[in-house]
């Protein structure tokens, strides 16, 4: 495979995995904020979570910031896993550059 070819899906896989990155982190930062709004909201006022597509209320509150929480966790880790594809591929992608340049 030629250099350019390589180069070039080297961008388009970096490209999707900042996709990736990007998603993750906006679901991270949602769930952070729902588990942040959920212990804040007062215990007297009910909760609700939505379960295809109807809103049902939560009457344990406790396990549902624990599966909140969980949920985050894993998470976190894809966005770990997802940003070391993302710079391995950005690596790569500086050496084949070099190749590039050198072969012009």
């Amino acid at each position: 495979m030629e250099t350019m070819e390589q180069l070039q899906i080297v961008v388009n896989n970096m490209q999707a995995a900042r996709s990736q990155v990007a998603s993750l982190k906006s679901q991270v930062n949602e769930l952070e904020m729902t588990i942040i709004a959920i212990t804040e909201q007062p215990s007297e006022l009910a909760l609700h979570k939505q379960l295809s597509g109807v809103l049902i209320e939560v009457a344990d509150r406790e396990t549902l910031v624990g599966e909140l929480k969980t949920t985050l966790e894993n998470l976190k880790e894809h966005l770990v896993k997802f940003s070391e594809r993302e710079k391995q591929l950005v690596d790569t992608y500086q050496e084949l550059k070099k190749v590039l340049e050198g072969e012009l």
